[in-house]
């Protein structure tokens, strides 16, 4: 018993405390418009250092779908200074790691290496933020290589597929509606000039926040970015991103996918739901919870214990939220019904459990385990200092500011469940959302 309690006491003494950063965290701007976050943790002489610039897919121009989640593909190419995969093998010889990833809001590059490599990470990124060199040879097998990309994670999964089609369905009119690797006959088409135009536009100081968090001390990490970033030119005339909107929505929309590889029937539920907004992250909180209470757990949540255990209807169910977003995100739910039931009596089932939850309320005792499960979370976050890194990266290029993200523990923390049934009232409108349902060839699983 006691080995059992002592775990327990010593995360309910952490409890008690407010969640805070690893270390202090300090923001600047350089003369050039970039800014720059620095996250102290001393804990290992270890350093993340990250450039996040603010474009995603959702930025990309009209007919260059993909454009984006290329130029992250191209970026590992050479510059006047370094040669095709330089970056990356240097990296490797300091015993570090690297790597890029795409998203609709931003695109981000990180090294994690030993806190004395800070300055040589810095040299080769700044290198190439302004100076990459393509030649029509890389552009034509890269892009070949971003093809069979698609191919094998989108093409040949009918899961991937059946997403891309209800994510289109939702965002009538934003450009998150584009899958962030792009449509296929888009992809095929896009070239060096296209490619060239994109980074010069986006990829510049004024448009890019670089995070380091680590054993490092914020002076002598400005005095790096000064001497690698400071020097490099902004981009002139750089707008605010103003995206197209979504109008509003009158009535809920159904899709059936089906493709006779799928072995496992489903249905997914998207909601249009608010983000999280500088100043303004209550409702995004809120929704946190609510994704939580009706899909988190199989065993405690409102879905999985009444579609899981007590009807036996679903042998999965879920709920989901994507808080850090630019624009209007989404909140989904998913029910994998049983063998030998109909996803016409898995939705039907899902209806009335919600229709129910909209009536009986958030339960108290489930809200209070879900309190501290989030206060818990909030805190081994900050184990790891490539999260820390990542959560600001993530906000920043979002909308959010640094205060924000040091605000969000305390804002979690703060809702109530009044404020969940509010948010619930408000997005579970079915005028605001898209049903699908994943099916084999000839239907089978539908009814």
């Amino acid at each position: 018993m006691r080995l059992i309690l002592m775990p327990l006491v010593l995360v309910a003494g952490l409890l008690t405390t407010p969640a805070q950063a690893a270390g202090e965290v300090t923001d600047y701007t350089l003369d050039n418009g970039m800014e720059v976050v620095v996250i102290e943790d001393h804990r290992a002489p270890v350093v993340v250092h990250m450039v996040w610039y603010r474009t995603g897919s959702a930025d990309e121009p009209p007919r260059k779908s993909g454009i984006a989640h290329f130029l992250e593909h191209l970026m590992f190419k050479g510059t006047d200074n370094m040669e095709p995969g330089e970056l990356s093998r240097v990296v490797e010889a300091n015993g570090g790691s690297d790597n890029a990833f795409t998203s609709s809001d931003y695109t981000a590059y990180y090294q994690r290496v030993a806190a004395d490599r800070l300055g040589l990470m810095m040299r080769m990124e700044a290198d190439r933020m302004r100076d990459l060199v393509l030649s029509e040879e890389d552009v034509a097998t890269e892009r070949d290589v971003i093809l069979e990309e698609r191919a094998t994670r989108t093409d040949s999964e009918p899961a991937a597929l059946f997403r891309e089609e209800l994510r289109a369905a939702l965002y009538r009119n934003h450009p998150y509606g584009t899958p962030n690797i792009g449509w296929r006959h888009e992809i095929a088409a896009l070239d060096r000039d296209d490619a060239l135009a994109f980074y010069r536009r986006y990829y510049a100081p004024n448009n890019a926040v670089l995070v380091v968090a680590g054993d490092v001390e914020p002076e002598a990490v400005l005095a790096l970015a000064r001497e690698h970033y400071g020097p490099l030119v902004p981009t002139e005339g750089l707008e605010a991103r103003v995206r197209p909107q979504e109008p509003p929505s009158r009535a809920p929309l159904r899709l059936t996918y089906a493709d006779p590889r799928v072995a496992q029937p489903y249905l997914i539920r998207s909601y249009l739901a608010p983000e999280r907004d500088s100043g303004d992250q209550e409702k995004a909180a809120a929704l946190v919870y609510l994704a939580e209470v009706l899909g988190g757990s199989g065993a405690t949540s409102v879905l999985g214990r009444a579609l899981e255990y007590d009807s036996q209807i679903a042998v999965h169910t879920s709920a989901g939220y994507g808080a850090t977003s630019l624009d209007t995100t989404s909140f989904g739910l998913v029910v994998v019904p049983a063998d030998g039931v109909s996803l016409d009596e898995a939705e039907a089932a899902m209806d009335a459990t919600l229709a129910e939850f909209m009536e009986t309320g958030v339960d108290p005792e489930q809200f209070a385990r879900i309190q501290m499960q989030i206060r818990a979370s909030e805190i081994y976050a900050l184990d790891d200092v490539g999260d820390i890194a990542d959560r600001y990266g993530r906000a920043l290029t979002s909308g959010l500011n640094v205060a924000d993200v040091e605000a969000w523990p305390e804002v979690l923390q703060a809702v109530t469940p009044e404020d969940v049934m509010a948010v619930a009232a408000e997005v579970l409108d079915e005028r605001r959302s898209v049903t699908g349902w994943l099916v084999t060839e000839d239907g089978e699983g539908a009814q």
